[in-house]
C-alpha cells in the first residue's frame, strides 16, 4: 500500500531516513572541511554536478510528475491524467519560456523566488515524513521554515559569493542579451546586508518558535535534526562557492528528499521499504523516471538553437541548462503544491 500522507510507517521511514537524510548529511558537512581550510577548486571542476544532474537525480527527478499526480490521488493512470500534467507543462513552461525571451530580467527573478519557495517545500515535508517533527505546529511555523530552507540554498550564497552569484545570473540572462548593468543593484553592499542581517533574524526566530513548541525542548529529536540542518546549510552555503554547494545541494539534498517522497507513493517500492530493501525503490524510480529524462535532455540540445546568443563555453552552457531548469520550475512547482495539499503538508491551524 502507498503511503499518502506524511505520516510515513516506522520501519519505511527509518529506511528512507537511512538512504535520503543521513548521506546528504555527511556529504555537505565534509565539503565544507577543505574550503574552510581555504582550498581552491577550479571553476571548471566546481559545474561538474550540474553538469551530471542532467542524468543523474536532478533533472529525472521532475520527471515522474505525469505519474505522481494521479498517483497522490490514489487514482489510476491514465492517459486523461498524464494529459493534464502534459497540458500543465505545456500551457506553463511555454509561458515561461516566452518569457525569458521577452523579459529575461524579470524572467530570472521569477526563478529565484520559484525555487526559493519549491525548495522550501520540500524540505518542510521532509521534515515531517522523514524526521517526524512534531513542533512545526501551525502554517505559520511551516511556511516560515519554508522560507529558511529555500532561502539558504537562493541567499546566502549571495552574501558570501556575490561576485559568484552575479556570474552566474549573466550565465542565465545573457543569452538573451541582458547587460551586466540590469543586475547590479542586487549585489550592491547595502542590499546584500540588509537581506542577510534579515534572513539570519528569519532564521534564529523561526528555530526558537520552534523550539518554544517542541515538547522536550533542546532534547527534542525532530527539533535537533531541523535546528542541525539549518545550521548546517548556513555554514556550507556561507563556505562553498555557490556553483559548487547549488549543483550538490540540487542533486544530493533537495533531488534526493523529493525522490524519496515519490517512492512513497509506489505500491512495489513501499513494500520492499517495509522490509528494509531499498533496490525495488530505485528501481521503480529509474523506470518511471527514464522516459521524460531523455524528453527533457533532447529539447536541452533543441533549446541551443532557440537561444539568441548560443553558448560558447562550459559555463555559458550551464547556464542555458538552468534556463531550462527555471521553465520546468514552474509546472513541477504546481504538481508538487498539488501533492502538499493532499497530503495535508499545511493544514494545520494557526492556533497551535
Amino acid at each position: 500500500m502507498a503511503v499518502r500522507g506524511v505520516a510515513v510507517p516506522g520501519r519505511v521511514r527509518e529506511t528512507l531516513a537511512d538512504s535520503a537524510l543521513a548521506p546528504p548529511w555527511v556529504v555537505h558537512g565534509l565539503l565544507v572541511v577543505p574550503f574552510l581550510l581555504g582550498v581552491e577548486v577550479p571553476l571548471a571542476l566546481q559545474y561538474a554536478p550540474l553538469a551530471v544532474s542532467v542524468l543523474v537525480l536532478g533533472l529525472p527527478h521532475g520527471a515522474v510528475d505525469h505519474l505522481a499526480v494521479p498517483r497522490v490521488r490514489d487514482r489510476p493512470v491514465t492517459l486523461r491524467a498524464l494529459g493534464g500534467v502534459g497540458a500543465l507543462y505545456g500551457l506553463l513552461g511555454g509561458a515561461y519560456l516566452a518569457l525569458w525571451f521577452l523579459a529575461p530580467v524579470p524572467a530570472f527573478l521569477l526563478f529565484i523566488a520559484l525555487t526559493w519557495a519549491h525548495w522550501g517545500q520540500g524540505d518542510v515535508y521532509a521534515l515531517l515524513a522523514l524526521a517526524d517533527v512534531d513542533h512545526l505546529r501551525t502554517r505559520v511555523q511551516r511556511v516560515a521554515t519554508a522560507a529558511v530552507r529555500g532561502g539558504l540554498p537562493m541567499l546566502v550564497p549571495l552574501l558570501s559569493y556575490p561576485w559568484q552569484y552575479r556570474r552566474v545570473a549573466r550565465a542565465l540572462t545573457g543569452r538573451f542579451g541582458v547587460a551586466p548593468s540590469e543586475l547590479a543593484p542586487l549585489f550592491r553592499v547595502e542590499t546584500r546586508l540588509a537581506l542577510g542581517v534579515a534572513f539570519a533574524a528569519l532564521t534564529l526566530g523561526t528555530l526558537g518558535v520552534g523550539l518554544a513548541r517542541a515538547e522536550r525542548g533542546f532534547a527534542e529529536p525532530g527539533w535537533r535534526v531541523d535546528a542541525g540542518e539549518t545550521a548546517l546549510l548556513w555554514v556550507f552555503f556561507l563556505a562553498v562557492p555557490p556553483i559548487l554547494a547549488v549543483g550538490v545541494y540540487f542533486c544530493l539534498w533537495h533531488s534526493v528528499r523529493h525522490i524519496a517522497r515519490l517512492v512513497l507513493l509506489d505500491r512495489d517500492a513501499v513494500a520492499g521499504l517495509r522490509v528494509g530493501a531499498l533496490a525495488p525503490a530505485l528501481r521503480g524510480f529509474v523506470r518511471d523516471a527514464a522516459p521524460l529524462t531523455a524528453v527533457s535532455a533532447a529539447f536541452l540540445a533543441a533549446f541551443y538553437y532557440l537561444v539568441p546568443v548560443r553558448p560558447a563555453n562550459v559555463e555559458a552552457a550551464v547556464g542555458l541548462y538552468l534556463v531550462l531548469i527555471a521553465v520546468l520550475t514552474l509546472p513541477h512547482v504546481v504538481v508538487v503544491a498539488l501533492m502538499d495539499r493532499v497530503q495535508g503538508v499545511w493544514n494545520v491551524s494557526d492556533s497551535g
